[in-house]
């Protein structure tokens, strides 16, 4: 019961911080939300900065069980046709899960304020993708499937405009669809442009 009560106000508190930023949320609010008084919030984190580094926790573990991350990563594709299937279910997923699209907003608010939010959106938003697809991309240097190059620049090549097209999708939700043919279209371009010769 307990923990179930934890994870209601990490719930609540990510979509009020994803809508209205840190600063823009009390604990007043927060357990208003949830059917609570605010020593009923105080009973299970000790401060609105507990809550904040409770979420964030979540997050990281929610974002990397469900998307991957350099330190767990998904399988190597053994086709080009691989790649392209995993990387559309990948974006597919981080743009529709409400849980993600939050997390990103609440990253990009708090990146000014929050020096773990800046960290944190700077490895989602670039470098673990980066480091995620460097990896992918070696290995599949390694099957004879893309051209011999360097692995991290054919990453961050990879990944920089599909992010933003991802980002492009949580401004502007009515420009999803579009954004997602768009970034097949560019998987499809990287694929014929990389593959291996051989």
């Amino acid at each position: 019961m307990a923990n179930d009560t934890k994870e209601r106000i990490l719930d609540a508190a990510l979509e009020m911080f994803s809508q209205n930023g840190y600063a823009g949320t009390s604990i007043r609010e927060l357990s208003a939300s949830l059917g609570l008084v605010k020593s009923g919030v105080y009973k299970h984190y000790e401060s609105k900065e507990a809550i904040w580094n409770a979420l964030l926790d979540k997050m990281i573990a929610y974002y990397g069980e469900r998307f991957g991350s350099p330190e767990h990563l998904p399988p190597v594709p053994d086709t080009l046709e691989g790649l392209a299937t995993m990387t559309m279910q990948m974006v597919n997923f981080t743009v529709h899960d409400e849980k993600i699209i939050m997390t990103r907003k609440v990253l990009t608010l708090e990146q000014y304020r929050d020096d773990r939010a800046r960290d944190l959106a700077t490895k989602h938003f670039l470098t673990g993708l980066t480091d995620m697809f460097t990896q992918i991309f070696s290995g599949m240097m390694e099957k004879g499937l893309l051209r011999q190059d360097d692995p991290a620049m054919l990453a961050f090549a990879y990944t920089a405009p599909i992010s933003s097209l991802i980002h492009l999708c949580d401004r502007e939700p009515e420009k999803t669809g579009e954004a997602m043919t768009q970034i097949e279209a560019f998987v499809r371009h990287f694929i014929a442009t990389y593959k291996s010769t051989k």
